[in-house]
């Protein structure tokens, strides 16, 4: 058709097409302007429905006068052929946009405010788009929304004219022929961005497109879908049963108000959804001056990032590394609370302890403003602490001090090396944060330290650490019955226990009474959320594991344990793209926890995201030699050390390190599983099925790990493994 005049409009060049028009940019000879010319595509221009929809379209924009919405100039005819003349927009689609990218919070919020205002805009005049999605609004260069395609429309009686009815509803809606066509209970819309209502076929109103716009704030947050799967079926059991992950889990970025909106949008009972979309436009409007405000009022707030590296050892006891560890990542915990402060998480600082680095070195690494460095001497109950923090780019002090003090006195050390950077920074406390850093985790400082052991021993998961641990948690109960923190760490030690050891339902009793017990002590505790979350996860609750750690991670977001049990119940339960979205989120928060890693790696593995598994996997192996060198007796680091050299093709140092760990514990069927794993990945199939029947015989039972483990995908179709997992099964 380029060349042709249809009506009073000269056809330039095409422009793009789909199953619902063709579009051309055209002039129009009369006013001499640029317009975009939509056509039915000639296999439809005989389809009743598709005319329908097409007609539809031009008469509900057209009824719209916004700057957020495409203008329609006219609807018309050209040799049976029916086209619409429309606004001719410049830019991309916010698709195209986001194209797999979190948008900054500034854009995602000016977009937004647009959309919502256009929404408000057709609901008022009783229009409902029916299909909100990335791919009908449109960017312009200068950053104007503009919703297009009304074909889905849903029409109010008072905009539609004297024939187009051809049904009633119950609720007094006229149907039009589309409507009679698809038959009542049919989905109408974009699977992934429908509403619950939607999915089940039943009647809409605003809040339809309220929960639409909720899916593509979502996307615009976090660069990723809220609901995916492979057919619609999936995907609409996911937006009826299933949330989200919080997208603040996946953009640290995101403000935590955004997030709430978001939320509310996203709730799939409508009468708890925003009423309005002049609602929520002046919730996002609120937000988006509160944020205009904080910047204009905060100034170089943003710059004031602090890395802890982990205190030096003065001692020279190995036997104290894990009080010094615990103090650490205690002062990181303490830091954390201070709104102003953006403090590295233990895991991006882990990689420096024991370097001989300097502050500032670390610092421009990190691109951190500040680094606080420091050493501890342990001698009895005698503490001496020193810390100082440095300016990175100076490499000047900015604060030091020196503690002189007894054992009992951490917790004010703790604390007074919080206020004392709030003061070096010229950071007022608020009142909350007051609370928070005065608030103790026990009063008894043996209970204390016996807290830091058992948390050490429990990170290696062995059944005899584990065991340790556990007598020690229960030493620090007997000396504070009031210390959630070692009541949740039982909790945890049991779910693990139960796990890989000994699948006695004991574990399972004994690890639920300690979590109700640490959150009657401290509500929403969030190591108890996620020691809860463990236990649901070995009861296959993984919608209430998932709500547990999504919990935990709200309060603290590189909270021990959570991204790995988050991992794994994604992992179990066949949601490998959710798992893979988490991926670097995890390691941010959580990547000096070796075990964090496997979960992660499987589900890229599963996805067949090679490169990425392996980016993983590089990470996993240097968080493991470096625990080795720190830790040699770890027997489970150096299990899974094995795996990774098998995977790097570095057989013998594999297999050597294989036997080490097996000769160490050769009744754990944690070591004697993983053990099989290495042995799968080296294609060796007798030596992997051997030892995996001897993990059995030791008590593993988590045969839905083992069939979706890729580290076994050689013996997945092996008649003996299938025969195994069956006999297990069946035993268990």
């Amino acid at each position: 058709m380029i060349g042709q005049t249809v009506s009073h409009y000269h056809i330039l060049e095409k422009l793009g097409g789909g199953g619902m028009g063709i579009v051309f940019r055209a002039e129009d000879v009369r006013l001499h302007r640029n317009v975009a010319l939509k056509f039915l595509p000639d296999d439809l221009s005989h389809d009743r429905s598709a005319l329908e929809r097409f007609q539809r379209e031009a008469r509900a924009a057209s009824a719209l006068n916004h700057p957020n919405i495409c203008t329609i100039y006219e609807i018309d005819e050209h040799e049976g052929k029916p086209f619409i003349a429309m606004e001719l927009l410049e830019g991309q689609t916010l698709k195209h946009r986001i194209a797999g990218r979190p948008l900054e919070t500034d854009e995602l919020l000016d977009l937004a405010i647009q959309i919502a205002d256009a929404l408000d805009a057709a609901h008022t005049r009783g229009i409902t788009h029916r299909d909100i999605k990335p791919a009908n609004l449109f960017v312009t260069p200068r950053g104007q929304a503009k919703i297009l395609d009304f074909g889905l429309a849903k029409l109010a009686p008072q905009r539609q004219k004297v024939g187009e009815a051809v049904g009633v509803t119950d609720a007094g809606t006229l149907l039009t022929v589309e409507d009679q066509l698809t038959g009542s209970g049919v989905a109408i819309g974009t699977a992934s961005y429908m509403s619950p209502e939607q999915a089940r076929g039943e009647d809409v109103d605003a809040r339809t497109d309220i929960f639409s716009l909720g899916v593509v704030l979502y996307e615009m947050a976090t660069g990723r879908q809220a609901f995916v799967g492979n057919t619609s079926a999936v995907i609409f059991d996911s937006i009826l049963n299933r949330t989200p992950t919080p997208a603040m889990l996946l953009n640290r970025n995101i403000p935590e108000e955004l997030q709430q909106i978001i939320t509310r949008t996203l709730e799939k009972d409508r009468s708890a959804r925003y009423a309005s979309a002049a609602k929520l436009r002046a919730d996002l409007q609120r937000l988006k001056r509160d944020s205009d405000s904080g910047r204009a009022s905060a100034g170089a707030q943003a710059l004031k990032s602090v890395a802890v590296l982990y205190f030096e050892n003065l001692s020279g006891a190995k036997e104290d590394e894990y009080f010094r560890d615990g103090m650490t990542e205690d002062v990181i915990t303490e830091l954390s609370k201070i709104k102003e402060l953006r403090v590295f998480p233990r895991a991006a600082v882990l990689a420096f302890r024991d370097r001989p680095v300097t502050g500032p070195q670390v610092g421009q690494e990190l691109n951190a403003l500040y680094v606080l460095t420091g050493s501890l001497r342990r001698a009895g109950n005698r503490l001496r602490i020193t810390a100082q923090l440095v300016e990175t780019r100076t490499g000047h002090s900015v604060w030091a001090e020196r503690y002189d003090r007894e054992l009992r006195d951490v917790f004010e050390v703790q604390d007074e090396i919080a206020r004392s950077i709030t003061q070096a920074l010229r950071i007022t406390l608020s009142p909350q944060e007051e609370k928070a850093l005065a608030r103790k985790p026990t009063e008894n400082p043996q209970a204390y330290d016996m807290y830091l052991r058992a948390r050490s021993f429990a990170r290696r998961e062995t059944k005899p650490d584990l065991s340790f641990a556990i007598q020690m948690y229960e030493q620090a109960i007997l000396l504070d019955s009031r210390f959630a923190l070692a009541h949740a760490g039982i909790a945890n030690a049991c779910g693990v226990m139960y796990e890989w050891h000994d699948h006695d339902n004991h574990w399972i009793e004994r690890g639920l009474a300690a979590c109700e017990r640490a959150l009657a002590l401290e509500p929403n505790l969030p190591e108890a959320l996620v020691a809860r979350a463990r236990i649901r996860y070995e009861l296959k609750n993984f919608e209430e594991s998932i709500n547990d750690v999504q919990r935990a991670l709200e309060r603290k977001p590189d909270c021990e344990g959570a991204y790995n049990i988050l991992g794994r119940t994604y992992f179990s339960s066949d949601r490998f793209e959710e798992a893979a979205a988490l991926a670097n989120r995890a390691v941010e928060a959580n990547g000096n926890d070796y075990n964090m890693y496997i979960p992660f790696v499987n589900a890229l593995e599963s996805l067949g995201r090679k490169e990425e598994a392996r980016r993983l996997r590089d990470l996993e192996r240097r968080v493991l030699e470096q625990q080795l060198e720190q830790v040699p007796e770890d027997v489970r680091a150096r299990i899974l050390l094995s795996s990774e050299y098998a995977w790097l093709g570095k057989q013998d140092d594999a297999i050597r390190e294989l036997q080490k760990a097996v000769a160490l514990r050769p009744n754990d069927s944690n070591i004697l599983y993983n053990a099989a794993c290495t042995y799968g990945v080296m294609g060796k199939k007798p030596e992997a099925l051997d030892l995996l029947k001897r993990a059995e015989l030791s008590g593993y039972t988590n045969l839905d790990w083992a069939v979706r483990d890729p580290d076994l995908a050689c013996l997945h179709d092996d008649p003996e493994f299938q025969r195994l997992i069956a006999d297990a099964a069946r035993k268990h």
